[in-house]
């Protein structure tokens, strides 16, 4: 009996799969996946076995019509422990090897609990009938022998994490082997082409830098202190680039000439040690949008993927041709492309992920240099956890890692339980003296301001930045300052979409330029300070972290054109709207620092700071109890995948989103929730950048008076809540007021 993989479309089966052929394909990609990290052996056996199921009349005549579900995976799992040698390590191996198998549909499980890993494997030993053809090992010819990396760097303290990610690393490479040979049989069955096909780093490094050192010489002639010293910086970080891979710090001031530092370094670095792709991992996608659009022009158009929820594939469309948008699209599946730039969610909660679309990418991420911005913005309940994976990247799978920020978080491992080690891996020149030297502004603490309070002081300051700590305070205070007739005061908070935003921020440069000098008076939330490049004489912040503070202070003299001593920061209370617990929590780790710290912008008081929020936080920087959930027992390995994955989310939202039609092409994507043929991620991606979260009493109070309709509800269910009342979004000025609607009333919704 002949048996096959896949079915095709003529009835002789001509171009059907034979079930050994997809199997032998399928080992032999995975196994090229899994080479560079040492782990090509069990990743081969992964590819030989994981459609074993197929092996049964059962399963061809589903091929052949029939209608009855058939679990294909359960077998090569359970098979795996009579292969794998009788070592210790082999049979931790072949127990990896069948968490993958299980899981190369359905996703990674967990061990223990319903259709869960043991439960699996003991149904299917006691199911006679679903016993496999034994024509599979003559045709197959599988080896469990060697399974284990030789290369394997032990670190006893975290062992069992270890083994998960390598676990993962095995899933990875098998799952996207598996998508690709069945890919690219029904590619040729159907007759057409997918473009997955990408330059390889190495290949483009020599014009790359080319490119790289004509940019830096367009630059002109560094003239003035601050461009010195970004010169200095530059070459200091590009010189270390021969180092030996591994975990980096990169510590420099807003302004310091951080991202095109990081990316000479990475460029070198590679040159240097040949790894086989960039990632920038960065935590905001207003900064990614900048910082794309920096590596677009300085190394071109096509090598760059750009990964993110708010992708606006209107304008992919406009920058590519057709078959380019369709293998960007692609690469966001697997991470081909030599040069990524994503969002820290992305690549955090890939690394954490049991589905296989999220899965595919990880073995890609083995041999990079992974960059990640704004270190200190991982969550403090995921931190312990996101170091583990960082360490292990570096230890095992061939990753360089630059931690780059102005604001170092305290994760050395001699500052911080479970911590990594950093010490005298730091790539800029004395960063106590750039801290010094590159000092724009200065903090002053002033105690408590009421709204009333800050009008008054602004109404002197023709160009201010305020920045609150939440949508309520950001409203009244702007509210309050139009009516007492401040000019060009101007309201950036989420309760615009990100595409209104973007508008404002334009404008906002413009009122800044020199030349022009207009009235700019801006009521902002705290999106505004990460990364975003705008640059104002005076800011006042609401307490809040010292970091937030700093990294307000980052917008304040950006360019350093004013003298320091008056580009002032003024930290202030604001008794009438209590903090979030959270930031709460912040501001007296602020205060402990700050008292007898003279210089809360100094590397001391930033580093005294974190580790009072470390001390503070303790057990809570593992708050999911991520690590718990890998263990080890007599039985082999009781990893709760699933679980994990579940839990491990960077941002947490009790919020729900109302989707804005506010421009020609977010009203052209609510039209097509009516087409059937038009996928609903794709339309979900579509409309990232329209969206506006609300609390979901607000939206239910919205929908029940008719402002809000959930849009085709028959073909998308409760996916996509649009608006219906236009006035309720003011597009000259605050975005969504849903207070406005008679229904509701300021003090109960407004936050």
């Amino acid at each position: 009996m002949s048996y096959f993989a896949h079915s095709g479309l003529k009835t002789d089966k001509s171009d059907w799969q034979r079930l050994d052929d997809h199997a032998v394909k399928v080992a032999r990609l995975a196994a090229e996946f899994a080479a560079p990290m040492g782990l090509e052996r069990a990743a081969h056996l992964a590819g030989l076995l994981h459609d074993l199921g197929k092996y049964t009349p059962a399963f061809q005549a589903r091929l052949h019509g029939a209608d009855k579900a058939v679990d294909h995976s359960t077998a090569g799992a359970a098979e795996v422990a009579d292969l794998v040698a009788r070592t210790p390590q082999d049979a931790l191996m072949g127990q990896l090897i069948a968490y993958g198998i299980l899981g190369h549909h359905a996703g990674l499980p967990d061990c223990l609990g319903p259709r869960g890993y043991e439960e699996r494997i003991a149904g299917y030993r006691g199911d006679a009938e679903r016993a496999i053809d034994p024509v599979w090992r003559a045709e197959l010819r599988a080896d469990g022998t060697g399974l284990f990396p030789t290369n394997f760097r032990e670190n006893r303290e975290h062992v069992h994490f270890q083994f998960a990610v390598m676990a993962r690393m095995v899933f990875s490479c098998l799952v996207d082997a598996d998508f690709k040979d069945t890919e690219a049989f029904y590619s040729k069955v159907e007759g057409f082409k997918k473009h997955r096909d990408w330059p390889s780093l190495s290949n483009l490094l020599p014009p790359l830098l080319s490119r790289f050192e004509a940019h830096l010489a367009g630059l002109g002639v560094s003239d003035g202190p601050i461009n010195r010293l970004r010169s200095e910086v530059l070459e200091h970080v590009r010189a270390k680039a021969v180092e030996a891979p591994g975990l980096f710090t990169l510590t420099v001031p807003t302004g310091g000439g951080k991202t095109l530092a990081s990316l000479g370094f990475a460029l070198d670095h590679a040159k240097a040690h040949g790894h086989r792709r960039i990632i920038y991992a960065i935590p905001f996608t207003s900064i990614i949008d900048q910082t794309a659009q920096v590596f677009r022009e300085v190394l071109g158009d096509d090598i760059i993927l750009e990964h993110h929820s708010a992708i606006d594939e209107e304008a992919e469309s406009d920058r590519t041709d057709r078959t380019s948008r369709d293998k960007l699209k692609l690469a966001m599946e697997d991470w081909a492309a030599p040069i990524v730039v994503t969002t820290n969610v992305q690549f955090f909660e890939s690394l954490f992920a049991a589905r296989t679309s999220r899965a595919r990418k990880l073995h890609n991420i083995a041999g990079s240099i992974i960059v990640l911005d704004e270190a200190q913005t991982i969550p403090r309940p995921l931190l312990i956890p996101c170091l583990r994976v960082l360490d292990e990247l570096a230890l095992n799978y061939g990753c360089s890692i630059v931690l780059c920020t102005a604001t170092q978080p305290a994760v050395d491992k001699n500052r911080l339980t479970g911590g990594l080690p950093l010490e005298g891996r730091e790539l800029a020149p004395e960063p106590k003296r750039l801290s010094q030297h590159l000092r724009r502004a200065r903090i002053e603490r002033v105690g408590e301001r009421s709204n009333e309070d800050l009008i008054a002081e602004l109404r002197d300051v023709p160009q201010a930045l305020v920045i609150v700590n939440s949508r309520k305070h950001a409203f009244e205070l702007y509210k309050e300052a139009v009516a007492s007739g401040l000019d060009g005061v101007i309201h950036l908070t989420t309760r615009q979409c990100a595409a209104h935003r973007r508008i404002i921020l334009e404008d906002v440069r413009g009122r800044l330029k020199p030349e022009r000098g207009d009235a700019c008076r801006v009521i902002a939330t705290s999106l505004i300070e990460a990364g975003v490049d705008v640059d104002f004489p005076r800011v006042w912040r609401a307490e809040a972290g010292l970091d937030q503070v700093i990294q307000a202070a980052g917008r304040c003299n950006r360019e350093g054109l004013r003298e320091v001593s008056k580009s002032l920061v003024t930290v202030f209370s604001a008794p009438d709207y209590p903090p979030p617990s959270e930031i709460k929590g912040l501001i007296g780790d602020m205060l402990r620092t700050a008292d007898g710290e003279t210089d809360l912008m100094s590397l001391e008081a930033i580093e005294r700071y974190f580790s009072e929020v470390y001390w503070r936080v303790g057990a809570g920087l593992d708050g999911k109890k991520i690590l718990e959930k890998f263990s080890m027992s007599r039985r082999g390995a009781e990893f709760e995948f699933r679980k994990a994955a579940q839990e491990f989310r960077m941002i947490e939202s009790t919020m729900v989103s109302v989707v804005i039609p506010f421009d020609e092409a977010a009203e052209k994507a609510v039209d097509q929730m009516a087409l059937t043929d038009i996928p609903s991620g794709y339309l979900a991606r579509k409309l990232q950048t329209y969206l506006v979260q609300v609390p979901p009493r607000a939206r239910d109070l919205l929908r029940s008076n008719g402002h809000v309709a959930f849009a085709c509800p028959e073909l998308r269910g409760d996916q996509f809540a649009v608006l219906q009342t236009p006035s309720l979004y003011c597009k000259d000025d605050v975005g969504l007021v849903w207070e406005n609607a008679d229904y509701l009333s300021v003090e109960s919704l407004i936050i």
